[in-house]
């Protein structure tokens, strides 16, 4: 049993890692908590559910049922990353230099937003994902079963992490967003150009978080447009966990909440995991605010 929920905790841990990145991006460059971002998540998935629906119909999966997830996976990066876009443009930067509390209140009123149209246009009942395949492949692993979605889950989610750290250490636009995040006007004194970066930062989470939507949807097989909650709950927890702002914490936090909560599943109930990512977010804020990674710094003036 061990092993098995090991295997489905690092199953989850990595699409809560994905989706806690992109809060510590934008609040490692903004100092802001972007509530919309589980929406995102949300519409991820819907826009994954639409993506292999036409797939299907046009009977792409069923003649390459892999490129289909590749490709739906990609639609559904594609368009949360211009609905991130949209959002900054439209819902915070006009609040960048307004106090604190007012972008916060802003991020709640797009995800309500958000929420809502999801629940207008697509209805409230689940959504069921269509199937890739009527007979998924599984294998035994020291007498766990392992299945292939899991490997693509795990596999996709680990590709996407490195290629997010090699973009933040090696690339011009990476050095961008952390000069951006040391210091904005400073950045922007030497030629950063700083609202580009931010809009960049905005994409590339939301991107991030459509991939794991699309994700899990696959893997429990249907979603609803009050998914992004919870999910944006446990995400935020990640990266309070790893050090909000931290991009390598975020990683770390998403993978360890996902095994303790299926290890919590497991071992106690299925019914209390959604209490464990509470529970942990309440004790770290208690015994280390900083989270495992995160260090103190001070105020931006």
């Amino acid at each position: 049993m061990f092993l098995q929920q090991l295997i489905n905790g690092l199953t989850l841990g990595g699409v809560y890692a994905l989706v806690a990145l992109g809060y510590t991006m934008v609040y490692g460059i903004l100092e802001l908590i972007n509530f919309a971002h589980g929406e995102i998540y949300m519409l991820g998935a819907y826009i994954g559910i639409i993506a292999l629906g036409l797939f299907t119909a046009w009977g792409w999966t069923a003649a390459a049922p892999a490129l289909s997830l590749l490709a739906a996976v990609a639609v559904a990066a594609v368009y949360c990353g211009a609905v991130g876009a949209t959002v900054e443009r439209l819902a915070y930067r006009p609040l960048r230099r307004a106090h604190r509390l007012t972008p916060l209140i802003s991020a709640i009123g797009v995800s309500i937003v958000l929420q809502n149209v999801v629940m207008l246009t697509q209805g409230s009942a689940d959504k069921v994902f269509p199937r890739l395949s009527d007979a998924p492949t599984t294998f035994a692993v020291a007498g766990a079963t392992v299945s292939a979605l899991q490997l693509w889950i795990v596999g996709i989610s680990a590709a996407l992490m490195g290629s997010l750290h090699l973009l933040i250490r090696k690339t011009r636009l990476g050095l961008a967003m952390r000069a951006t995040a040391q210091d904005p006007r400073m950045a922007s004194l030497v030629g950063v150009p700083v609202n580009r970066v931010i809009t960049a930062t905005f994409v590339i989470g939301s991107a991030l978080a459509a991939v794991a939507g699309v994700m899990v949807g696959l893997y429990y097989g249907v979603v609803n447009f009050f998914i992004g909650y919870v999910a944006g709950i446990k995400a935020f927890t990640a990266a309070v966990l790893g050090g909000i702002g931290n991009v390598p914490g975020a990683m770390l936090g998403g993978v360890i909440l996902g095994v303790l909560e299926g290890l919590g599943a497991g071992y106690l109930s299925n019914e209390y995991k959604d209490v464990i990512a509470f529970v942990i977010l309440i004790l770290v804020l208690i015994v280390r605010p900083t989270g495992l990674m995160g260090e103190r710094i001070p105020d931006k003036v």
